[in-house]
């Protein structure tokens, strides 16, 4: 029984160190460097081990992006926990999920499409982020009784709104400066959460 354990754990070790490798590659190299032969080699094991734990590049991406949408719900949850009215928590999210895009610009890249190819098939609009913020929506909006239709378009125009803005600075490294970016942020999100209210 002891092997069977150690068996399993040197297959979850050598998964993880191919995701770490794979990230890894993309930081420096970004998206378009990623490769099964780059992984192998930077785990010092040859390309065919790699895809008896993941069938090609693009299951290497769909776990990451997993394991991204879930580092991003974290995130959001510590956000929301520090402040008690539901707006105060939706600006703490929103900002929470600016940050996270720009302190891990890679893995927000491959989770929303932004010059790769999207791999968030399984993370649509039922993942953790959406749900966490359509609760707190609802509860921003509750004295007008909004339908589920309602607080899903307003969700949206957050959403548009906020990734666009971060869209463009990954895509443009525009000469905005962080303190104007940051401006603009809070400025949409206000005007947002008091248009609901």
């Amino acid at each position: 029984m002891a092997s069977k354990d150690r068996i399993l754990r040197h297959k979850e070790e050598t998964r993880t160190s191919i995701l770490k490798a794979a990230h890894k590659i993309v930081k420096e190299e970004g998206w378009q460097g990623l490769s099964m032969r780059k992984i192998a080699d930077r785990i010092e094991y040859t390309a065919p081990i790699i895809y008896e734990y993941f069938s090609n590049k693009e299951s290497i991406l769909e776990e990451l992006t997993f394991k991204g949408f879930k580092k991003l719900s974290k995130h959001l949850e510590v956000a929301k926990a520090k402040h008690d009215s539901p707006e105060d928590q939706l600006e703490a999210m929103w900002m929470a999920y600016w940050n996270f895009a720009f302190t891990h610009t890679e893995m927000y890249q491959v989770m929303y499409g932004i010059q790769v190819s999207c791999c968030s098939k399984k993370c649509t609009v039922t993942d953790s982020p959406y749900q966490l913020f359509i609760t707190v929506i609802s509860e921003v909006m509750k004295g007008k009784s909004p339908t589920e239709e309602e607080i899903k378009q307003k969700y949206f125009t957050f959403f548009s709104v906020i990734h666009g803005l971060i869209a463009i600075n990954i895509i443009n490294r525009s000469d905005v400066s962080e303190s104007i970016n940051n401006q603009i942020l809070k400025d949409a999100i206000g005007g947002i959460i008091t248009s609901i209210k």
